[in-house]
């Protein structure tokens, strides 16, 4: 069973589908965090770094390292410039914290698949530290910015380069384009996103010179760029078998009667296929009791229910939570409200 002790990224992290024994929020001292987990026996803690008071200075993880097994600890970074420095990531590696990341798809991976010294090492900058340590670097960890000694997939995604999701009909015209379109419509004011469509030209009628049709020989050419200026891509894969070269997958699926069981008829084991895909119910008109007994019947976890969406409306709420759900922690919806940080849940409120 793992721990989870979060701040900023709170929302973010509660979707995380692993085991959780304790999940707890707010803002603590580094003694703190290590009295109370000192001898609370877990798999791996996911640590947000901004829950830790004074993450900034380095002195401050020092502690954090004397107190815990590091090697359970899967420390999730922040965007801040401090912490992102080639400095900052070579002092974590020196105090033997091989596990973090600034993507949230990475936590689950490094759960199962921990880093060593030889996953790192590359960003470990010997015999310099402080300034030096920062003008020596030649890694680039700017959000979007894959550098060539970037040299395997793992890493590249660890360190949060290009994001590509691809976005898949599972059953019958559930929505893929125009679920692309509005999701490229909603990043873009906060972050640079590209989006492209499949062996269609669909693209053209939304009259958006941004979007792009490309042929399934080009895809890899621009989704595997390693000096991609793009911190997303968003991929309508339509029937392409590049989908399986691509990890994160969105699986649409329009909940009508008539679509789920041309869904079914089509392919007789895709229920089964469902149980692994990470499914979205798209121009749903389903309730959240209905969501309950869809996901029963067809033994899935739905990610979202989204209903019809008005791909005109230029500030789409459901889009925005959809993505803030995925990650995407610049789009915080409206009227998202903190938890009551409690520890253990012992004390009562006044």
């Amino acid at each position: 069973m793992n721990v989870i002790v979060a701040n900023k990224y709170s929302q973010m992290l509660s979707n995380l589908r692993i085991d959780i024994i304790k999940n707890v929020e707010g803002e603590f001292d580094v003694e703190d965090i290590v009295s109370n987990f000192q001898n609370f026996f877990f798999n791996k803690m996911i640590l947000d770094i901004t829950a830790i008071k004074d993450y900034q200075n380095i002195a401050t993880i020092q502690k954090l390292s004397f107190g815990l097994d590091m090697s359970k600890v899967i420390l999730l970074l922040d965007d801040s410039q401090i912490v992102n420095s080639p400095s900052y990531i070579s002092e974590l590696i020196s105090m033997g914290i091989y596990n973090f990341t600034r993507n949230i798809d990475a936590v689950a991976y490094l759960i199962n698949n921990p880093n060593t010294y030889k996953d790192v090492a590359q960003y470990h900058i010997l015999g310099a530290s402080g300034a030096k340590a920062d003008t020596q670097a030649n890694i680039s960890l700017d959000p979007g910015q894959i550098n060539s000694n970037f040299i395997n997939e793992s890493v590249n995604k660890m360190f949060m380069g290009t994001r590509v999701i691809a976005v898949k009909n599972l059953s019958d015209g559930a929505g893929a384009t125009t679920l692309t379109y509005m999701m490229k419509k909603a990043l873009e004011g906060n972050y640079r996103v590209l989006a492209i469509e499949v062996d269609k030209k669909d693209f053209m009628y939304f009259n958006d010179s941004d979007l792009r049709s490309v042929t399934t020989a080009e895809l890899e050419t621009i989704t595997k760029n390693p000096n991609s200026d793009y911190e997303v891509i968003l991929v309508d894969i339509n029937d392409s078998p590049k989908i399986s070269t691509i990890k994160e997958v969105i699986h649409l699926v329009e909940p009508t009667t008539i679509k789920l069981n041309k869904m079914i008829r089509t392919d007789r084991l895709v229920l089964e296929k469902m149980k692994s895909y990470q499914v979205v119910l798209n121009k749903s008109l389903l309730n959240d009791k209905d969501v309950e007994e869809f996901e029963y019947e067809s033994r899935c976890k739905t990610f979202a229910n989204l209903p019809y969406l008005d791909d005109k409306q230029e500030d789409n709420k459901d889009i925005k939570t959809f993505l803030y759900k995925m990650g995407f922690d610049k789009l915080i919806p409206e009227g998202l409200e903190k938890k009551t940080v409690k520890w253990f849940g012992i004390v009562k409120d006044e």
